[in-house]
């Protein structure tokens, strides 16, 4: 491990370095021109190619690309034989001088690029097609049965070819349809979009980084912005369902949530919250009729409120502030409707100063923005409806709450996405087919970036009754995904309160344990805004030159130490379910069959409904929470799974949870290590406003014998102190509450 928590921890180190200062204008020494063409050497293994016929270059930001002034890379420009040759240590360029770069006629005559990958070499060249390429994500799941979206994949940053390409080009289309623009003069404090310098131009940025996967993705965020971390809420468990539920039955929901124990972080008003129609913006005070009483209350009671917005038919007549927004627009007095305009920063103004900033005085904590319609703008061409929506109201809330992390729930909008979180996958059936496929394509996501998909636990549509056990599975699969979120359509009888469910205890569990790994979690989500590793991940960037780390798709790593191997299909006539899984090479502790297994191998188990799949690194240090209501408060307690198998090390992130200081430097980092009967935990570094000073801990060595003896920084601890349990070969070791400061030592004899 521990290669990560040196890749993850230099990069705290440098914090605020490079990801904070966005330039676009590459360093001059990294541009190499040739006539109407111009390459820029941003790594040895990635170099920007243009070509203008009009010898336009484009200098600002793109949809993609917003940072190009990098340490400029060693390299070598020289003219030979008619060619300009650029060499860096991974990559040799050659460009016929003069030459017209065109990727319609598949050619290595004008331009070409050879690298090597495994010791072979490779040759690209315009026009070559990826079809080894990995993949990256797509807009929704709409519409989702099985894999039937499979094919709607878009290609990603990562192929086992060795190379691939970013399309920057303004007339290369994105997966729905739309093309990237620039960002020009800003509208109220935000990017605005702008006409590209040469719509015809070539721009594309090659990426040659063979199988090292992490270091593609690590350098893409240098060039395209980090992968912002979400508020520590958003991790919980949130309760969403499409139906028109009246203030009391909100209140019922929460209620009953207190009453069973369940924790729980954000409720969802879906689209009912307003007056008639898919569009609006209005309370529905026949159903709420007091919004600010209802939201406060939840407030009260720990959630976080989201409303849903389907903004696309504009505001019509009889909404709120209507005529407001019409004078200000300076809109006929005759005007029914305000069309939907997001790219006219006038619109932008007025819209999120009248109805916007209204709702966000009520108290709704974030918007869940679910664009439908239309996808790319009628006015202006190619721009994409979902890329810009998502663009405008993450960096409104940005600019308009700053103590607050900002945040919106919305649909993948091509690449550059990442930058807004998080997103909404959409409507999918309830079938095992769609469970089974969606573990690949929440890792694949991972691709480009989009790290933090929330799905629609217990699937979105389904036919006949609420089944118990597809639901657990969807459930038990949701504890290892990004956003823990239960959802569904308002059809009639789906049912997604799971107290209303005769496996509740098991249901329940599920989210207990969703609390309890959160540490590990939102540690995991601090190397994701570092390295640009996301939280799940596929198995292939750990074991790029195994071929089952490809092949079995439906596993991934959920952060550096947990392999998740969910239960995807219909249980036997036993209630039993079969599992065959690969374990790559080292040692894993079987959290199910508590026990350290070989990898290296294939195996087939058999697993009960409660049962989920899921390994340890043999050697790690599992950061548990004790049992919590909510992520409102910190725990002053932490149980630390001291996981057999090997040595190791982990680290534990805090921060404030909900402020944009974590870029800044606040944040607290703790390392943990342990040798198998020594464990050790460092003194805290660094700080934050409101950390803990202190803080005891229940450690537990897992699959251990029982000791002789137990002893704290040096001193024999009284059996009291200590537990073991003989049937799980657990020892549950209380370490009383210790300044953080310190440096804290449990030995096992």
């Amino acid at each position: 491990m521990k290669r990560i928590l040196t890749l993850l921890f230099i990069c705290l180190s440098i914090n605020t370095a490079w990801a904070q200062e966005l330039n676009p204008v590459a360093h001059p020494d990294a541009v190499v021109r040739s006539g109407k063409a111009r390459f820029t050497v941003l790594t040895p293994e990635m170099i920007r190619i243009q070509y203008s016929d009009r010898s336009l270059f484009e200098d600002r930001a793109t949809f993609a690309i917003v940072n190009r002034r990098l340490p400029v890379p060693a390299f070598t420009a020289v003219e030979k034989d008619g060619y300009l040759e650029i060499k860096t240590s991974a990559l040799t360029l050659k460009y016929k001088i003069g030459g017209v770069i065109d990727g319609r006629k598949p050619s290595a005559e004008v331009l070409n690029i050879s690298m090597q990958l495994n010791g072979r070499p490779v040759l690209w060249y315009p026009g070559k097609d990826d079809a080894m390429n990995l993949k990256g994500t797509t807009r929704t799941l709409d519409g989702q049965i099985g894999d039937n979206k499979r094919q709607e994949l878009e290609n990603g940053l990562l192929s086992r070819a060795g190379w691939s390409i970013i399309d920057e080009s303004p007339l290369a289309r994105r997966g729905d349809g739309s093309t990237t623009f620039a960002f020009d003069k800003q509208v109220d404090g935000i990017d605005w979009v702008a006409e590209p310098v040469d719509k015809q131009a070539i721009d594309w940025y090659f990426l040659g980084y063979g199988h090292q996967y992490k270091k593609a993705l690590g350098d893409f965020i240098k060039v395209a912005g980090r992968q912002p971390m979400p508020p520590l809420y958003v991790l919980g468990y949130w309760y969403s369902k499409y139906q028109r539920y009246t203030s009391d039955e909100f209140m019922e929901i929460v209620n009953d949530v207190k009453r069973f124990n369940i924790p729980m972080d954000v409720m969802i008003f879906d689209m009912d919250w307003h007056t008639q129609g898919w569009t609006g913006w209005t309370w529905d005070r026949t159903a709420i009729p007091d919004p600010e009483g209802l939201i406060d209350w939840m407030h009260q009671h720990g959630l976080k409120v989201s409303l849903n917005l389907h903004p696309a038919d504009g505001v019509d007549d009889d909404e709120d502030f209507f005529n407001d927004l019409r004078e200000d627009m300076g809109l006929d007095k005759q005007t029914k409707r305000v069309p939907w305009n997001l790219s006219d920063g006038r619109f932008y103004h007025n819209m999120f100063k009248h109805i916007i900033r209204a709702r966000e005085r009520q108290g709704v904590d974030f918007w869940w923005l679910d664009w439908q319609q239309n996808l790319t703008s009628k006015y202006v061409d190619g721009l994409g409806e979902t890329f810009w929506c998502n663009h405008v109201f993450y960096n409104d809330m940005r600019l308009n709450r700053p103590n607050h992390r900002p945040l919106i729930f919305h649909r993948w909008g091509g690449l550059g996405s990442h930058r807004s979180p998080i997103g909404f996958s959409g409507d999918s059936f309830t079938t095992y087919g769609t469970l089974a496929w969606q573990p690949y394509f929440t890792a694949t996501a991972s691709n480009v970036g989009f790290g933090y998909w929330g799905h629609d636990l217990g699937g979105h549509q389904q036919t006949g009754g609420n089944d118990p056990e597809i639901y657990l599975r969807w459930m038990q699969f949701g504890v290892f995904t990004p956003i823990f979120r239960t959802h569904a359509t308002n059809w009639e009888g789906i049912e997604r309160r799971i107290w209303k469910y005769s496996n509740f205890p098991s249901l329940l569990e599920t989210v207990k344990l969703r609390y309890a790994l959160m540490p590990y979690i939102y540690t995991a989500a601090r190397q994701a805004y570092d390295t640009g590793v996301s939280l799940c991940r596929p198995l292939y960037y750990e074991w790029p030159e195994v071929n089952n780390a490809y092949l079995f798709e439906d596993e991934y790593m959920f952060g550096d130490d947990i392999l998740v191997a969910p239960v995807v299909t219909k249980p036997e006539s036993d209630g039993m379910t079969a599992r065959r899984t690969w374990l790559p090479e080292g040692r894993w502790f079987d959290v199910c069959r508590n026990k350290v297994v070989e990898g290296n191998r294939t195996f087939t188990d058999r697993y009960a409904m409660e049962e989920i799949p899921y390994f340890f690194r043999a050697g790690s240090v599992i950061v548990n929470n004790p049992p919590m209501m909510n992520l409102n408060t910190r725990p002053d307690r932490l149980i630390l799974k001291v996981v057999p198998g090997g040595n190791g090390r982990t680290l534990l992130y805090e921060d404030e949870g909900d402020t944009e200081g974590y870029k800044q430097g606040a944040y607290t980092t703790t390392t943990i290590s342990h040798d198998g009967n020594t464990l050790t935990i460092l003194p805290r570094e660094g700080k934050f406003a409101g950390m803990p000073e202190s803080r005891s801990y229940t450690v537990e060595f897992l699959a251990v014998n029982c000791p002789n003896a137990v002893v704290i920084n040096g001193s024999l601890v009284a059996e009291s102190e200590w537990k073991y349990d003989a049937q799980r070969r657990l020892l549950t070791v209380n370490v009383a509450r210790t300044a953080c400061d310190k440096k804290t030592v449990v030995t096992i004899k």
